[in-house]
């Protein structure tokens, strides 16, 4: 791939590198180099022991952020905990709303029931005392009517029957008897 991209003869040096495996040489070189970069940076062994204490405060700030983090990490498991505590509570409290809700609604419809049933025993006497007065009104209204027929064809009949010795017979028949009722009540 990389031929593709760059051209070979880009690399004119990469054939001089290669592998030193005389130790001693090896060693000295990187030791040397070591040193002579911490002499110029670090100015020294002081910088190693400002280094090292910068290591250590270091260590410690890390040491103080986990110790930090495994208490809000408590905290928040603590908090963790009281919440499902409280879920748990809301969600008794839910069931027992359901409950008593259902329960008071089973409650207000048998009341319910209960007031249909009686106002429609009342409509149905209501009714039927409906039916009797209007029974007996009919009646009484075919009486009136029987009466006034009756009264009226004895009326005819009499006014055809009655000539004036019947009819002096009958008033002298009722004057006895007015009499009569006069005297027993006396």
């Amino acid at each position: 791939m990389i031929n593709s991209v760059i051209p070979p003869g880009y690399w004119p040096l990469a054939g001089n590198f290669g592998l030193n495996t005389n130790l001693l040489e090896t060693n000295l070189i990187n030791l040397g180099v070591v040193l002579s970069l911490l002499v110029y940076f670090g100015k020294g062994i002081k910088n190693l022991l400002s280094l090292s204490n910068l290591l250590n405060n270091r260590k410690q700030t890390i040491l103080s952020t986990i110790r930090d983090a495994e208490e809000r990490y408590k905290e928040a498991t603590d908090k963790l905990g009281q919440a499902r505590i409280r879920l748990q509570r809301a969600k008794v409290k839910a069931d027992e709303i359901r409950v008593n809700g259902l329960s008071q609604m089973e409650r207000e419809k048998q009341e319910l029931i209960h007031v249909a049933d009686e106002d429609s025993k009342r409509l149905e006497d209501s009714k039927n005392a409906t039916i009797r007065f209007e029974e007996q009104r009919a009646i009484e209204q075919v009486r009136q009517q029987v009466s006034c027929l009756a009264l009226e064809r004895a009326s005819e009949a009499l006014n055809s029957r009655l000539n004036g010795e019947l009819h002096s017979r009958m008033i002298d028949y009722h004057i006895g008897l007015l009499r009569a009722m006069e005297s027993t009540t006396d």
